[in-house]
């Protein structure tokens, strides 16, 4: 099956939808982890935390949605399995991503002490490169499948 270039798809929408939200999530725990602390850290560590498990809810619907049975993964190796070391390593990265929320969920949650909040916002700033770069990768996978730009933006 031969892709049709620039061709209307829902499943692509719908990719489209999912990407905009978890850049949404990435969006809210940047501004979450540049805000001030003014003396306020548990505060502070609570609005992280709040960013943080949605951005874990969005990116497991985002593995779920291209890991799952029938998901994007499999329709692009079924159009294109020249792309299989892509997908193995986008998986690998799902992974890796997960193993970062799951660290620093665990730092932000209370007590979280004033010395800490560097490192939870080095760590949190490392996770958000780490998903800008996935991201990237996944719309070059999409591009390459499909010569469709579902949209590099960050």
């Amino acid at each position: 099956m031969e892709p049709i270039v620039g061709a209307a798809d829902p499943g692509l929408d719908a990719l489209r939808r999912r990407r905009a939200e978890l850049g949404g999530s990435m969006a809210a725990l940047e501004q979450a982890l540049a805000q001030p602390i003014s003396g306020r850290h548990p505060a502070w560590a609570e609005r992280v935390d709040v960013a943080l498990v949605e951005l874990s809810a969005d990116f497991a619907e985002h593995v779920a949605a291209t890991e799952g049975s029938d998901g994007l993964h499999d329709a692009v190796l079924a159009s294109a399995p020249r792309l299989s070391n892509s997908i193995r390593r986008l998986v690998a990265e799902h992974a890796l991503i997960n193993g970062l929320i799951g660290d620093l969920l665990a730092r932000v949650r209370p007590p979280v002490a004033a010395d800490d909040v560097d490192m939870v916002r080095g760590l949190g700033a490392a996770l958000l490169a780490r998903l800008v770069r996935h991201r990237q990768h996944g719309a070059d996978l999409i591009h390459e499948a499909y010569q469709v730009d579902i949209g590099g933006e960050t």
